[in-house]
């Protein structure tokens, strides 16, 4: 499929509607994807014309991250508006020896994601379905957050042999208590409810007056966020959480997940399920344990530190870990988590090493270096942000 293809533009007068066209891929973003939507972004933020994006979806409707003066509704055709990056090509990519090529298509990706978090406009995502990964970094960075159910949306890397990463240690680091920490660590699938308790999205607007919501959006020819926000309150609805939503547990999930060590969320958890059987903190033990123990303690340092950094900072960092991941120098737990959970799918994955214990903070600080003894390899550098006063960018940084 064409590059152009697969993120289809539609312009009305002020408004352009893009959809991700990649439904049997679960429009998983491909590298022809992430490129074409940062040549957009960076296209709409100088095109004056410009007061609207939206990118449509037939059923569920999703509206995420509206920053100041730019409206971009983000919905993908199918059942999922992003299943995450387009892994099974950066794996081929590794078995030739060719992790490099990997390395641009995060260099892309997390620049097309740090445009958006430090967009001059406002930008308003439309998410569907499916949103996990870099699908759930698309929708996060702004402003305002605006929701429209999402049937799972969720940072699943660990299980991967991977890392949260588009961003998430800053937005992770940025959720009610540890929260971050456990959706981060554990993989937790949320729904429209949590993620409103949570604070990744501020409204919810039913999928039945989207017709009229999108109508009343056109109508405005103007990037007032205030003008915006107006328009979306009248269309809010207040869903209850499930009886079953971890956010009713964020008591048990402070107390774990607020210790220094992985080890030591680990054993608060089993402290508590010995003191009470709980089938939810059985499924949370379950889930660490499955999970790979290097990944789990770079996740967690990853998203500590994010507490203390800028967006940028965050971007620049987990552009290095990433690197250290698909290079496979420090550990081949990538590998083997894409080859069990995506290529043989048995979900036997054999981590290496395989206890928490074994995974020294030494092996963890490598993670967070640059990484040496390759030739033309640079820390992630972003475009320059001309149009953006210089203490926003300070501020996002």
């Amino acid at each position: 499929m064409a590059s152009h293809s697969q993120v289809l533009v539609e312009e009305k007068s002020s408004v352009r509607i893009l959809t991700f066209n990649r439904p049997k891929k679960l429009n998983a973003l491909s590298f022809n994807m992430i490129s074409r939507l940062l040549q957009l972004y960076l296209a709409y933020e100088e095109d004056p014309s410009v007061k609207l994006i939206i990118l449509k979806v037939i059923t569920i409707l999703i509206i995420f991250s509206v920053c100041k003066n730019f409206i971009s509704m983000q919905q993908g055709q199918g059942r999922a508006f992003c299943a995450g990056g387009d892994i099974p090509p950066i794996v081929r990519d590794i078995l030739q020896g060719k992790w490099r090529r990997g390395a641009d298509y995060f260099n892309v990706g997390y620049t097309a994601h740090y445009v958006s978090a430090t967009y001059r406009k406002v930008q308003v995502s439309i998410l569907n379905g499916i949103v996990m990964g870099a699908g759930a970094g698309l929708s996060t960075h702004g402003i305002l957050f605006l929701y429209i159910f999402s049937k799972v949306f969720a940072m699943p890397e660990t299980a991967l042999g991977h890392f949260p990463d588009v961003g998430a240690s800053y937005f992770l680091s940025r959720l009610p208590g540890f929260f971050g920490e456990y959706v981060g660590l554990t993989g937790a699938r949320l729904d429209g409810p949590d993620m409103l308790a949570c604070g990744l999205a501020t409204h919810f607007v039913p999928s039945t007056s989207l017709t009229a919501l999108e109508a009343d959006l056109c109508k405005v020819g103007s990037s007032d966020q205030t003008l915006v926000s107006t328009i979306l309150d009248a269309y809010a609805e207040y869903p209850h959480l499930r009886q079953q939503s971890a956010y009713h547990r964020l008591d048990v999930i402070d107390r774990c997940f607020s210790k220094r060590k992985v080890e030591e969320i680990m054993s608060a958890l089993e402290r508590e399920v010995t003191q009470e059987p709980d089938d939810w903190i059985l499924a949370t033990i379950q889930a660490l344990e499955k999970a790979s123990p290097s990944c789990l303690k770079i996740t967690l340092r990853s998203i500590r530190e994010g507490r203390l950094q800028g967006v940028g900072q965050c971007f620049i960092r987990e552009y290095r870990m990433v690197c250290h991941v698909i290079k496979g120098d420090l550990s081949k737990d990538f590998m083997e988590g894409c080859r069990a959970i995506l290529i043989d799918k048995d979900r036997n994955p054999k981590w290496e090493p395989r206890r928490l214990e074994d995974v020294k903070d030494s092996m963890v600080d490598q993670y967070f270096e640059r990484v040496e003894g390759e030739e033309g390899w640079e820390d992630l550098k972003f475009p320059p942000r001309n149009n953006l006063p210089a203490l926003a960018v300070a501020a996002k940084l």
